[in-house]
């Protein structure tokens, strides 16, 4: 007679610990759709006699999808948020069981997000991304489209019309938003700086021109200083906020359009008062929160992650079971606005 094959050989073949099974096995909540399913495949390949729990319903026949992303900066807190947040999407998305496939650029060179992107293209019929714009971007779109693969930009609309959408914040809005409120909160002759990661970053230039336009209608009395680039890193960041507090005796604001906010505020931390300089980033994290609750942030205007990535999943699960789905691209998300007396 035949073995009967045990949970610890259902674990092995499913590839997942044998807590995972047990909570399969009985039905229990906190186990990913794709964890159930590799269980049940499994059960079905050694013989496995599993109960018919609600949890496994109508999972066996639904199709299995892997979808690809390109992020980048995964050591900074909002990149690791924004994973976590595709993770979960793919997780709760009801059309399919889906592995998301996510891999973070090397660096910002055009090269290496054209080498991750189409990395992501070998394992996926639809791929969103972050990255820069440059016409090395534009080509491998067009390629990519041409095999009919479909690629969406996020945060920074890099694909433009060769993509397939854009899912990000109106950035001429959010710089707007910024500069209405640096405005609000200064109402005096001074000086204020803007960041930015660089000028292949289309989307923060639109948020420095919303910035500045805003400031010329709000705030005419203020003093804008030139751009100061920072590659979206915090040590940088960290040492053009010296610089500029250092060089501008009237500094009263800066504004951080994209990445590296963790070094202005560290800069700020250690030379100012709270509330000396008016500060606003984007994006809450552990920082920007701990920041605006001790005072040294003024504004987090924050993409809504979840929203985001729930919406995006979606449509790119849309894409992939049915080739001649219709894309409907998605409008700007609403950004969320956080203030001190917010957190």
């Amino acid at each position: 007679m035949p073995r009967r094959p045990t949970l610890q050989d259902l674990a092995t073949a499913a590839g997942v610990g044998v807590a995972t099974v047990d909570r399969v096995v009985n039905g229990r909540a906190n186990v990913s759709k794709r964890s159930i399913a590799r269980v049940l495949e499994a059960a079905r390949q050694i013989g496995y006699p599993l109960p018919d729990h609600a949890s496994h319903k109508g999972l066996a026949g639904q199709p299995k999808l892997t979808l690809g992303f390109v992020l980048h900066k995964p050591s900074q807190a909002f990149y690791q948020q924004f994973a976590t947040e595709i993770t979960t999407a793919c997780d709760t998305q009801s059309k399919a069981i889906i592995t998301p496939q996510i891999q973070f650029s090397p660096s910002q060179a055009p090269d290496d997000f054209a080498k991750a992107i189409r990395s992501a293209a070998t394992h996926s019929r639809a791929v969103a991304a972050t990255a820069i714009n440059h016409p090395t971007m534009i080509r491998l779109v067009e390629e990519l489209s041409d095999q009919s693969v479909p690629i969406f930009s996020l945060l920074n609309d890099f694909a433009g019309r060769a993509g397939t959408g854009y899912f990000g914040l109106d950035n001429m809005k959010v710089g707007r938003l910024a500069g209405w409120m640096m405005a609000t909160q200064l109402q005096r002759p001074c000086r204020v700086a803007v960041m930015v990661g660089g000028a292949r970053w289309h989307g923060q230039g639109l948020r420095e021109t919303g910035f500045r336009t805003a400031l010329r209608e709000h705030g005419p009395q203020i003093t804008i200083t030139d751009t100061s680039v920072n590659l979206e890193t915090r040590q940088v960041t960290y040492e053009a906020t010296l610089d500029l507090l250092q060089r501008h005796g009237d500094l009263a604001g800066i504004y951080v359009a994209g990445g590296g906010m963790e070094g202005a505020i560290a800069a700020l931390r250690e030379t100012r008062p709270p509330g000396k300089v008016a500060l606003i980033v984007n994006e809450l994290t552990e920082d920007s929160r701990a920041a605006l609750a001790d005072g040294y942030l003024t504004m987090v205007i924050a993409t809504p992650l979840r929203a985001l990535c729930t919406t995006l999943v979606a449509t790119m699960t849309k894409v992939e079971l049915d080739d001649r789905a219709a894309i409907q691209r998605p409008a700007p998300f609403e950004p969320q606005i956080y203030l001190p007396d917010s957190v």
